[in-house]
């Protein structure tokens, strides 16, 4: 019986399980491995590494120090997590059985994919998943987003305050309906493609052109420095579902404390629905967790 079960080796989730071992909880992190989307990182031709604010370091130290700590850890990835008689039971996907008294679910989230030719060769080499992450490197470039939700929306206008231009591909609905989307219609430096999809991408290292085809069917390319794909974020929140309250978009539910709608579950990182999807965030609210559940443990250590 663990005191206390991580459950992802993202940002949230290390930070989680460093705190824990220096409070002297009896904890393992489970997960498929460590370093979750610090793993990968956008390449472009212009920009060295100083000049990105990547968080990669305070993760990179925690996913060391578990590294060297065998007993803390389990690389599997987690079926699903239950009640158990004296707390939880976290279900490997080998068939194993894990029971704690506490956990928190630090399992991030999955981007949903264009699922055309290009996209896997390209993908962090001029291609990418977060203009929030990414917007200030593309000073005065031509950039392409993707997608027709309030994710593109909000990375189309944070792009269209620094880039020379934004093509924002699959435009419409509500999001061009909103206050946003009708100052983005406005804008000089963004074109609307309300309707299009991406059909292919190209380049020669680097994503550098991105084949669209309009609602009548006819092909067209577009040059650009940065392509995002910002077509929605999918929750890896399926292992508690009907354990936790999750929202419409199926992101766990928490409060400032990282309390679930369970008592003993805690929840971090991008699988809530805390604001912003950002490693350095995520660190915060992994600590956060980690503490919270100590607090849950500590009559009963």
């Amino acid at each position: 019986m663990y005191d206390l079960i991580v459950i992802g080796g993202g940002p949230a989730g290390l930070t989680a399980t460093i705190y824990a071992i220096r409070k002297r909880l009896n904890v393992l992190l489970v997960s498929k491995d460590l370093g979750g989307k610090t793993n990968y990182r956008l390449a472009l031709p212009w920009v060295e590494d100083y000049q990105v604010i990547r968080g990669l370091e305070v993760v990179n130290k925690f996913r060391s120090e578990l590294e060297y700590l065998k007993f803390a850890r389990h690389m599997e990835p987690v079926e699903r997590v239950e009640r158990g008689q004296d707390g939880f039971v976290v279900h490997t996907k080998g068939g194993g059985k894990l029971e704690t008294r506490a956990v928190v679910i630090a399992t991030g989230t999955k981007q949903k994919r264009l699922a055309v030719p290009g996209e896997k060769e390209f993908i962090m080499r001029g291609l990418c998943y977060s203009a929030l992450s990414y917007a200030p490197l593309f000073i005065d470039r031509v950039t392409v987003v993707v997608g027709e939700g309030d994710l593109a929306l909000r990375s189309a206008a944070e792009l269209a305050t620094v880039a020379k231009h934004v093509h924002w591909v699959g435009a419409g609905g509500q999001a061009l309906d909103s206050p946003l989307g009708k100052k983005l219609s406005a804008a000089s430096n963004v074109t609307i493609l309300n309707g299009y999809q991406v059909i292919e991408i190209k380049g020669n290292g680097y994503a550098e052109h991105v084949v669209v085809q309009d609602p009548q069917g006819k092909a067209s390319t577009l040059t650009a420095e940065g392509t995002f794909i910002e077509m929605d974020l999918v929750p890896n929140s399926q292992l508690v579902e009907g354990l936790v309250g999750l929202d419409e978009k199926k992101r766990i539910k928490v409060d400032c404390y990282a309390h679930t709608s369970t008592p003993g579950v805690f929840a971090a990182g991008d699988v809530t629905d805390s604001y912003a999807e950002q490693v350095l965030v995520a660190v915060g609210e992994g600590a956060k967790a980690s503490l919270s559940a100590y607090e849950y443990l500590l009559p009963g250590l």
